[in-house]
């Protein structure tokens, strides 16, 4: 895997001929070696729609292509990052989480209604986070952003998760997800926002939980 952990908020990647990377523009802070960074507006694989942004669908996010010989390293905001390694499997993760990703992997977006029907579509009006996800499948490894540190949370078909959404980061596996009320649930844990929702998710796999309810 071409990502290691430096500290918190900092990741260094390899980067190898005939390999290439995908990052977050503005993401590289510094790089040794010859090493190349070209603006990619198609979104890296799977063409422009592969990559839909927070809100609209069709607002790609801004990516580079890292290629060459050397390391670079990376970071944004001050961000703590979280290097989710795949197996095979599909990450779902918001477009604006990635930090940067193997280039081997497929990428493409799913409609968040097609999980949890309208309550899918309920979710991204309340949150913000858009109807859109970003995936990505296949071997190799994702660095995505949060705030506050990560917690990888299992999920499997005898305990389901429930996620404040304003916390939700990614998660992987056979899962399914849906929007649920819970007036009052706030108001019992000491938050008191007025907001009453609760992100279910079921099945088998993982979620990324950060310790915070800010947007990135």
């Amino acid at each position: 895997m071409p990502f290691r952990e430096v500290n918190s908020k900092m990741v260094e990647a390899t980067v190898t001929p005939g390999v290439r990377l995908f990052s977050q523009r503005g993401a590289m802070l510094a790089y040794r070696g010859e090493v190349s960074f070209t603006p990619n507006v198609q979104g890296g694989q799977g063409g422009v729609m592969s990559m839909v942004g927070r809100r609209v669908a069709g607002e790609a996010t801004p990516l580079m292509t890292v290629e060459g010989n050397g390391t670079v390293m990376f970071g944004h905001g001050g961000h703590h990052i979280e290097v989710i390694n795949l197996a095979g499997d599909t990450l779902y993760v918001e477009a604006d989480r990635l930090l940067a990703f193997d280039g081997t992997l497929e990428q493409g977006t799913m409609f968040m209604g097609s999980q949890g029907g309208v309550m899918g579509m309920v979710r991204g009006q309340v949150t913000g986070q858009g109807l859109f996800t970003t995936t990505l499948k296949g071997r190799g490894a994702v660095a995505v952003m949060a705030h506050g540190g990560v917690i990888e949370i299992p999920i499997t078909p005898q305990t389901p998760v429930h996620v404040d959404p304003q916390a939700y980061v990614a998660h992987h596996g056979d899962v399914r997800n849906k929007l649920s009320t819970a007036l009052g649930w706030r108001d019992m844990v000491g938050r008191g926002s007025g907001e009453a929702f609760q992100l279910e998710l079921s099945g088998s796999g993982s979620v990324y939980v950060q310790a915070s309810e800010e947007k990135l």
